[in-house]
């Protein structure tokens, strides 16, 4: 299904949900609920409060779907929503980190990354817990507005554009985060992920 088609069905669905027709607001957030489980868990980094979370994001979604004007994708509408949940619960429980970028300012220049792209990690150390376990610790450690970043578009694949919209914020300070984002990570995981499989030339430079 191309996005036209599925853009065209998901309006069509949510006319139907504001005209009264609320069962088949399960059928219109479903392909959703992986990604939003996702993005709450990965900041919340609990799962009793990553389901409460989504759950919750979902209920608002449903409340305020009159709201929803089709200006951007329903799915990055309720990324918004997930992130807002989840931002606001890091706040009730006071553990968000203070967060600063530093010298390098939003539309200041980017040099190139070093990192390479973390998927490109081989399949066969993904699958040693040891490794696992480092990434999951080191994307953890991120400040909350780079984890963010790095989660929207490394890991749930969205677009520049989509991240940007999602977190509310211009398409050059989207690239910003995520380029410091990914030092950070290489800053972090090399000299792990070179004790681990000191054969593997896991970034371009050592």
């Amino acid at each position: 299904m191309n996005a036209s088609v599925e853009n065209r069905n998901e309006a069509q669905m949510i006319a139907s949900i504001l005209a009264g027709n609320t069962h088949e607001f399960h059928r219109l957030i479903q392909p959703y609920e992986r990604s939003v489980y996702s993005m709450a868990l990965s900041m919340l980094q609990n799962e009793a409060d990553a389901e409460d979370a989504a759950q919750e994001a979902f209920l608002k979604a449903f409340r305020n779907l009159d709201k929803f004007r089709g200006e951007a994708k329903f799915s990055t509408w309720l990324i918004s929503i997930t992130l807002n949940e989840a931002r606001s619960r890091l706040r009730h429980k006071k553990t968000a980190k203070t967060e600063s970028l530093d010298e390098l300012t939003e539309g200041g220049h980017v040099s190139p990354a070093l990192l390479r792209d973390w998927r490109e990690i081989p399949s066969e150390a993904l699958e040693r817990q040891e490794v696992r376990l480092l990434l999951q610790d080191a994307i953890t450690d991120l400040p909350t507005i780079y984890r963010e970043v790095f989660v929207l578009r490394d890991m749930e694949d969205l677009s520049v554009n989509q991240s940007a919209e999602a977190l509310g914020i211009t398409v050059a300070a989207t690239k910003v985060r995520l380029h410091r984002a990914r030092l950070m990570l290489q800053k972090r995981l090399a000299p792990e992920l070179k004790r681990v499989m000191p054969k593997r030339r896991w970034f371009p430079w050592f």
